[in-house]
């Protein structure tokens, strides 16, 4: 495992802790999006489909630092968007490693190079940088070419300059089980700490859908990589349970609120991949979420799920839980070839409701209203 010890035991120690309290819903790691602007238009995103005047919002650096000492997650992942484009990010970053936050910055690593420069290395710090492959792979699915070059030069750079790097790779339907294995050798030929993989989600306004994997098929795709990669101790920036639930060996539910996503539209119901309504402050998602609608089994949309921002909270909370038996699937590695745990029945899951639009509409609409005041102010000042 990548983790670095001082981050496990931190966190280890703040589940505890919140056990102890008799908390029963907590996050672990705090997914903040201070912009949806990107420079690129991968077809298996579901963040880029917004009118310009929503791309064009930024969170300030005081709104980053209330959503993160409002959440007190340890963890804070800064995702997008790209968030190398926030020209404020080297001042978010660096107020979160102040409040000794494990600050994870996922980026295309198109900007990291010129950006570097705004960051000081620490073990608070790690640049997490999106590979979906080998060159051809990636380049395909992001749809430009010449990225994976870019992003595998800015990793050297910035690992040369003492900074903490990881990959973190998402895998779709087209997927084959040898090609992974050597993007995965290849990950660890870069001198990465590690590499955070997922099954990707079907985001509703993902241009492409056709691509996503289903859960039978990513279980059965992870337990033929997970094959091929025996005794080449590969790094996976992830808890042993959780790999071992990609494979197929745990019989997990989803814990929506562990990865709490604050963006510019507010707090986010009910989970970083779902946007079904937003709420002003931390306190109105915990307490106000009817968190039972959701999760595979559950909600259509869920179905297919096993992304890690669902479900690596579980698999974290299960290690607390059940240490021993994390330490055995530790040393001996997934089950590769015996039966897979039960799966999730659909049987009684409510039907999806597409509310994106209407989400987007009513922005639209508060946005204008400001724009008219502050028009109105400027003139009555006059």
């Amino acid at each position: 495992m990548a983790v670095p010890l001082i981050q496990q035991l931190r966190v280890g120690a703040y589940v505890i802790k919140q056990r102890l309290k008799g908390v029963r819903r907590y996050p672990l790691v705090l997914m903040l999006e201070p912009l949806f602007r990107c420079n690129l238009a991968c077809p298996g995103c579901g963040k880029i489909d917004y009118p310009d005047e929503i791309l064009n919002r930024r969170l300030s650096v005081a709104e980053c630092i209330e959503a993160v000492e409002e959440c007190g997650a340890p963890i804070v992942s800064i995702p997008g968007g790209e968030p190398l484009i926030h020209k404020e990010i080297g001042e978010i970053v660096e107020a979160f490693v102040e409040r000794k936050k494990f600050v994870y910055l996922c980026t295309n690593a198109l900007l990291l190079e010129k950006k570097l420069h705004l960051f000081k290395p620490s073990p608070y710090l790690t640049f997490s940088v999106h590979l979906d492959g080998l060159e051809g792979d990636h380049d395909r699915a992001v749809n430009q070419k010449g990225v994976f070059a870019i992003a595998t030069r800015a990793i050297a750079k910035a690992r040369d300059a003492g900074f903490r790097v990881n990959v973190n790779c998402t895998l779709f339907d087209n997927a084959k089980a040898d090609e992974v294995s050597a993007f995965f050798d290849y990950g660890m030929s870069l001198g990465v700490e590690g590499i955070t993989v997922s099954p990707g989600y079907a985001y509703e306004r993902a241009p492409d859908q056709a691509h996503f994997l289903s859960r039978q098929k990513t279980k059965q795709l992870f337990r033929d990589v997970f094959k091929l990669g025996k005794g080449k101790k590969w790094r996976f920036s992830q808890s042993t349970l959780f790999l071992d639930f990609l494979a197929g060996n745990q019989e997990y539910k989803c814990t929506p609120w562990g990865n709490p996503t604050r963006n510019v539209f507010g707090w986010q119901r009910p989970c970083y991949l779902l946007g079904e309504g937003y709420v002003p402050t931390y306190r109105e998602l915990m307490e106000e979420t009817d968190w039972d609608l959701y999760g595979t089994g559950k909600y259509e949309k869920c179905a297919e799920c096993m992304v890690h921002c669902g479900y690596e909270a579980t698999a974290v909370m299960d290690t607390i839980a059940h240490p021993v038996k994390a330490l055995k699937t530790f040393v001996s590695g997934p089950e590769l070839d015996g039966p897979m745990a039960p799966e999730i029945s659909l049987e009684n899951q409510r039907p999806a409701e597409y509310i994106f639009d209407s989400n987007v509409q009513k922005t639209l609409t508060q946005l204008h209203a400001e724009a008219e005041q502050r028009a109105k102010e400027r003139s009555d000042a006059a």
